[in-house]
């Protein structure tokens, strides 16, 4: 009676409860709402706190076990930074991941200096065979260029009289000098990629091997720019 006269008292008085032995309300869902809000309050209800919404809340049961813990609740912007987070640490797991895989691929295919430096020198060599037949057809090239010069030495007092098929002649034969060159200079590019990419799976390689496994520098190591 006293409670249906006096609200603000019923109110109190149920505070008063849920300090000691849990909210009244909680008696028919047999939930209760626990946490420590920032301030290092605790509080204690038959539903969600407010004041806790940032942080994880106890539901416990009549018998005071922990049924379960609601999570935070969080503002569109405190969630999307979560995630952004959560998405950075996925992204860095799969990397190291990823990491982890080539470097047993490498182990696999390189179980020693010894093999890596033969399939470096096997790739070089290919691109060495390339190099010397490009040579070999500048060396063409500069012989054929001389014997135009030579008949064009006829036409050295009026070379607009030189026939037009000898011009032709001399037109194409600078011409594919100028793309045998640029093919060379690519060759010679490729040649230096090849060796800073064996270069760096090689120092990779030794840590993988391990102290015991550093050898000597590969003699085709220092070629990049030969």
């Amino acid at each position: 009676m006293i409670a249906a006269r006096h609200p603000i008292a019923a109110v109190m008085c149920l505070f008063a409860t849920l300090g000691a032995t849990g909210p009244a309300g909680a008696q028919a869902t047999g939930e209760i709402y626990t946490c420590v809000d920032r301030t290092g309050k605790r509080h204690t209800s038959d539903r969600p706190i407010a004041a806790c919404i940032d942080r994880e809340q106890e539901v416990r049961g009549s018998t005071g076990t922990v049924r379960k813990v609601l999570p935070p609740s969080y503002t569109r912007e405190e969630r999307a930074a979560i995630e952004a987070r959560q998405r950075a640490e996925e992204e860095e797991k799969a990397r190291i991941a990823e990491e982890r895989r080539r470097e047993r691929a490498l182990l696999l295919r390189y179980p020693n200096q010894a093999a890596h430096d033969r399939e470096r020198a096997e790739v070089l060599s290919q691109i060495d065979d390339v190099i010397a037949a490009v040579q070999r057809r500048e060396d063409n090239l500069k012989a054929q260029r001389k014997e135009i010069e030579t008949e064009l030495e006829f036409y050295q007092s009026d070379p607009s009289k030189a026939p037009a098929w000898l011009k032709r002649k001399l037109d194409d034969n600078t011409a594919q000098f100028e793309v045998q060159k640029r093919f060379l200079d690519t060759q010679l590019r490729e040649k230096q990629r090849i060796n800073a990419r064996f270069d760096e799976e090689l120092a990779r390689l030794r840590q993988l091997w391990g102290p015991g496994a550093a050898g000597p520098v590969s003699p085709v190591s220092g070629a990049a720019g030969r």
